[in-house]
């Protein structure tokens, strides 16, 4: 499963750097505010779903842009293209991100980024790859030194004040946050040690399905803003090694919302 899933990653890749050659070209919709999609996004995901539909012809999918097609206990969750608007605006970072879930428990991730040939990879149990190599999140005892990646809540106005106030809580002790555009991409780089910890407001399932599992199997701990697990129903995120994700969710919690916890 995890080779035809890394199959399916790279050639979507390869859909998206030929159209990346001509993005001025490119039919752009807008299905929310602020959030776009292009016949490339399209295209790159159902090449993914036929591929794997070729091999498991009786297994569904939780797609971004087609939504959810019903199949046996085992649920593909996919992004074709997780950055879009980076994509639009040639800002390269950007991915493809595929998760696979069985009984409501995810069981493999890839994330790959066709511009930097890397391919994150993680099976529950086995651990997480870069690339073949093993990777872990970092263990830093406070957040002084700490890099932090977020994102914006963009779609949405209610969380903005909440969020300022969550980002000023934390920028002062930390060296610095960083706001990349690509869920799927900043949970990769926790997994990998790029971040130290993670948080955002509002994501969706294929956001960050993919990239909890490579937390998780690379020694860190993710909880939703109630310190519980139903971050994919809520699509609230902290995100880290134990240590950073409990000093991340004490200076989050006084600010947040009722809407929020």
């Amino acid at each position: 499963m995890l080779n035809i899933a890394i199959r399916a990653a790279r050639n979507a890749g390869e859909i998206i750097q030929r159209a990346a050659e001509n993005v001025n070209h490119l039919t752009i919709n807008l299905k929310t505010k602020n959030d776009y999609v292009t016949e490339v996004d399209q295209m790159a995901e159902q090449e993914i779903i036929n591929i794997i539909h070729s091999s498991f012809p009786e297994h569904g999918f939780l797609a971004e842009e087609s939504g959810k097609q019903p199949g046996n206990d085992y649920i593909w969750i996919i992004d074709p293209l997780d950055g879009t608007t980076n994509f639009l605006h040639g800002f390269p970072v950007y991915a493809i991100s595929i998760a696979l879930q069985h009984k409501n428990k995810l069981q493999l991730a890839v994330i790959y980024d066709p511009l930097r040939d890397e391919l994150f990879t993680a099976e529950r149990g086995g651990g997480a790859m870069l690339n073949n190599r093993k990777i872990r999140v970092t263990q830093p005892n406070s957040l002084k030194g700490t890099l932090i990646g977020t994102g914006f809540p963009f779609k949405s106005k209610k969380d903005l004040a909440a969020y300022l106030k969550m980002f000023a809580a934390l920028v002062g002790d930390t060296a610095g946050i960083r706001r990349a555009g690509a869920a799927a991409l900043d949970l990769a780089y926790v997994a990998s040690g790029r971040l130290d910890g993670f948080w955002e407001i509002g994501l969706q399932p294929w956001d960050m399905a993919a990239g909890i599992l490579l937390i998780q199997e690379a020694g860190g701990v993710l909880t939703d803003f109630s310190f519980k697990d139903r971050y994919l129903q809520s699509g609230n995120i902290i995100a880290g090694s134990p240590k950073i994700h409990q000093l991340m969710y004490k200076a989050i919690e006084p600010h947040l919302t009722d809407n929020l916890k």
